[in-house]
């Protein structure tokens, strides 16, 4: 199958679908999402959506906290343009037919989380993604202009180097001119060409053992880009969430959303210590990198596998109100969060790096766009602020998408792209060969490049990597393509991408810590 189209979206998420219903009424408009529509991680996020709304709240608060919590690595040109441009994304996510949580008056009940300085977090329930996510959807399956193909894995960009062209890294014209889809009726790899192309495919928790991301999340478009020599940035800051329900059988892991920690849950020990009081003055609303850092300290401390989450103080029908999916998750599992304290432990969570883009969502390649968490726009600077990711996303396509609109009628297709070549490639009948090489990476990524680093653990997994790299490049040559080898493939080029930039930073910063390089404050 050979497509043509106008904008090319790949994954279906709120940065995606925002996209592509902006877009659409400019041309045709083509999804491509590796599993179904709602299956993403924008159905996961519990927390909520974080703009300024209200006084005493104001965007220089929220830029503010922004940098703070970014360790002041964020571009606070990028931060200022994503905050003020905050509330009206979201009254226009309220008109497409969101639903955000309301008092009695009828102001919207803003909650406050880790690191932030006024209640701005827009909230459904404790499912606010799910919200947003089925909202999106009912628009885009309105709109005739807009083609879902559910199911189709992509596997490469398709850039001059498919003309016969050389690229490289130092290539400064390099241009998008679609993808390469799995499709999965024929098993065949199918062409899809378009003026533009946006990256919208989520972020890469599967590196590591623990995570909160759904299983789609393998860091495809970002090992796409940096194949095609685009620019990646700031992989190293992976941050990962201080509390998800500690359930070793259980993947992925279930988030226990920071707002219960907003609401006035408190992080203890086993035994019902608090320890927060040790690491910062905020407490259990510190930053997640400090948080996630000095439940990490505690366990190491104590010996034990989790820390607890205590809210049993606080007021039983308000928990259940606020937080019924969590309330029947723990339940499930035989924990009462009314009486019962919660077992919790941190899971990779968020990739604060990504594709390099600027203020237009706007790649190293040309006619190239990215979204959401695959991408760096420069807002997060070394550690996300909570409820800060959503807002990126809405801001940031809506960016793009008026960046194309008015750049539509100057591209055209001017070339012939040759379809995929699968000579002499085999079935590979071997899966254990591919199962087993993803445990060694999570293990390999868990164990040496995770919340502590230093520069021993990261030349290991380096040295480790390679191995796994060779191994699985020889695999991919030779066999009829799979989601699972493209899905490994993958991961093993994020892994190598957050290795390499974090043995580059020669300092602790943010999400970023390192042994070798303590802080002053933090030597002993």
């Amino acid at each position: 199958m050979r497509k043509y189209v106008d904008f090319l979206v790949i994954g279906s998420g709120i940065a995606g679908l925002t996209y592509a219903l902006k877009v659409a009424k400019h041309g045709k408009v083509c999804i491509v999402t590796k599993s179904k529509m709602e299956d993403t991680a924008t159905s996961y996020a519990q927390g909520g959506i974080a703009a300024v709304m209200y006084t005493p709240d104001s965007f220089e608060k929220h830029i503010q906290d922004t940098i703070i919590a970014g360790d002041s690595l964020c571009d606070e040109n990028i931060v200022r343009i994503t905050i003020t441009e905050s509330t009206e994304r979201i009254k226009e996510l309220i008109k497409w037919g969101a639903k955000f949580d309301k008092t009695k008056s009828g102001r919207y009940d803003l909650a406050k989380e880790g690191g932030h300085s006024e209640y701005r977090v827009l909230h459904h329930k404790d499912s606010t993604g799910l919200e947003i996510e089925n909202t999106l959807l009912d628009q885009v399956h309105k709109h005739p202009n807009i083609e879902v193909l559910e199911d189709f894995f992509a596997i490469d960009l398709i850039t001059q180097h498919h003309l016969g062209i050389e690229v490289n890294r130092r290539t400064i014209n390099i241009e998008c001119y679609g993808v390469y889809v799995l499709n999965p009726r024929t098993y065949l790899v199918d062409t899809i060409l378009s003026k533009f192309t946006l990256i919208a495919t989520g972020g890469a928790g599967n590196v590591y053992n623990v995570t909160t991301n759904p299983p789609i999340a393998t860091g495809d478009g970002v090992a796409m880009v940096y194949r095609a020599k685009g620019v990646i940035e700031n992989m190293e800051f992976i941050q990962f969430h201080p509390t998800a329900l500690y359930n070793p059988n259980e993947r992925p892991a279930f988030l226990i959303t920071e707002a219960l920690r907003g609401f006035g849950a408190i992080l203890k020990n086993i035994d019902g210590r608090e320890f927060m009081q040790k690491y910062d003055a905020r407490l259990s609303l510190a930053p997640r990198d400090i948080v996630a850092r000095a439940i990490d300290n505690e366990m190491k401390l104590t010996g034990d596998d989790y820390v607890c989450l205590d809210c049993h103080h606080l007021k039983k029908n308000e928990i259940i109100h606020h937080f019924p999916t969590i309330y029947a998750k723990c339940l499930s599992v035989g924990i009462d969060i009314t009486r019962d304290m919660i077992p919790v432990v941190p899971a990779a969570h968020y990739i604060c790096g990504g594709i390099k883009v600027d203020e237009f969502g706007r790649s190293s390649i040309a006619n190239l766009y990215a979204s959401g968490e695959c991408s760096s726009t420069g807002l997060h600077g070394a550690n996300r602020l909570a409820s800060n990711s959503l807002l990126e996303s809405l801001v940031f396509s809506h960016r793009a998408a008026q960046d194309v609109i008015n750049r539509i009628k100057s591209v055209d297709f001017n070339f012939k792209i040759p379809d995929w070549n699968a000579e002499g490639m085999v079935l590979n009948e071997e899966m254990i060969l591919v199962t087993q090489s993803m445990k060694e990476l999570q293990s390999i990524m868990s164990s040496y490049v995770g919340i502590v680093r230093s520069n021993l653990r990261l030349k290991r997994a380096f040295d480790r990597l390679e191995i796994l790299y060779n191994e699985t490049e020889d695999l991919y040559d030779k066999s009829i393509l799979t989601p699972r080898i493209c899905e490994l493939r993958n991961l093993i080029n994020v892994g190598y991408l957050i290795i390499k930039m974090a043995m580059n930073r020669k300092e602790s910063r943010g999400l970023h810590f390192s042994l070798d390089y303590p802080r002053s404050s933090e030597r002993k």
